[in-house]
């Protein structure tokens, strides 16, 4: 590993399967690894590499092989071989600036754009709804399938309303109370409200989530999002008796099927509900879960393997 290389970083790397994304940017930081970064690229959303840097004399060996062995569990559910980790030292530096390197303006569907917050809209963007991100240490960038594949539905949604007449191209969205069950960085709630949303009320169980949406609620100038720390029934709680037209739910399929009996409270009649963080092969068992639960569900949309599911009102509502 080259032992007479200057103190200073130890650079992890690894190729990181589609399914195994989120679960290791939620679970590095809890194992004090906050510097991390995913190199993507939009024009080969299949090819992901995941790289952080770590104080070297914080990390002995010892360490770094309890690292590995806290991770290699996340690949179990999906039956996937952990990947390698790849260890490099690098010289002391600005970890920061190496980080940022990392990341780029992301279009997005037809209409959307996340951007980093440290740089300027490209020239060829100028058309798009910009949503700036500072993409942190752990939650959804944008570049996740479920995130892309819940962003573009969203886009449909809106695009839905223009063609019937019920919405502006302008702010496709407006008059819609969104709600937002596990919301991570915010950014799907940010771009609901780019979408025109009236306002967005989202919750997360996660403390570090919470902090992430308010930071980067206050680089964009949209006015309407409130986030609190909890579940279903602090989302409910937020909405104060007036329940939401639009649900986003992001987050993984056994949690939707134990979150599922609280959406009665959160949607309006007619209300409409967005659902991704599920792989497509949980789709039919989630879709019999909901149906019990008086909703209709179908797949909307597929990114193999994830799905996004579109959830309606109760089949007993008029």
């Amino acid at each position: 590993m080259g032992d007479s290389a200057p103190r200073g970083w130890w650079q992890l790397s690894l190729a990181v399967p589609g399914e195994l994304e989120e679960s290791l940017l939620w679970r590095l930081p809890l194992l004090g690894v906050s510097r991390v970064a995913i190199r993507h690229h939009p024009e080969t959303p299949t090819e992901r590499e995941l790289v952080a840097w770590l104080p070297e004399a914080d990390w002995p060996e010892g360490e770094r092989q309890a690292l590995e062995e806290a991770l290699r569990p996340l690949a179990e559910p999906f039956a996937l071989p952990f990947p390698s980790l790849g260890w490099k030292r690098v010289a002391d530096e600005d970890w920061s600036s190496s980080w940022k390197r990392h990341w780029g303006p992301d279009p997005i569907g037809e209409t959307l754009l996340v951007l980093p917050a440290w740089l300027a809209v490209p020239p060829e963007a100028d058309d798009r709804r910009v949503i700036r991100l500072d993409p942190g240490p752990a939650f959804g960038t944008g570049s996740h399938p479920s995130t892309r594949l819940c962003l573009r539905g969203m886009e449909q949604l809106a695009a839905d309303r223009v063609r019937e007449g019920a919405a502006e191209e302008a702010a496709p969205l407006e008059g819609w109370r969104v709600a937002d069950l596990g919301c991570g960085s915010g950014l799907l709630g940010l771009a609901a409200l780019a979408l025109g949303a009236r306002a967005v009320l989202a919750v997360d169980t996660d403390p570090l989530a919470i902090r992430a949406t308010e930071e980067n609620t206050s680089l964009n100038a949209f006015q309407g999002l409130t986030v609190a720390q909890g579940s279903a029934d602090t989302l409910e709680d937020l909405l104060a008796g007036q329940p939401a037209d639009l649900l986003l739910c992001n987050i993984l399929a056994p949690v939707i099927a134990e979150l599922c009996v609280s959406f009665r409270h959160l949607l309006a009649p007619g209300g409409q509900g967005l659902l991704s963080g599920l792989l497509l092969s949980q789709a039919d068992a989630l879709i019999r879960v909901l149906e019990e639960e008086g909703w209709e569900a179908s797949v909307m949309a597929s990114s193999d393997p994830w799905a996004l599911l579109r959830l309606r009102e109760p089949k007993d509502v008029a």
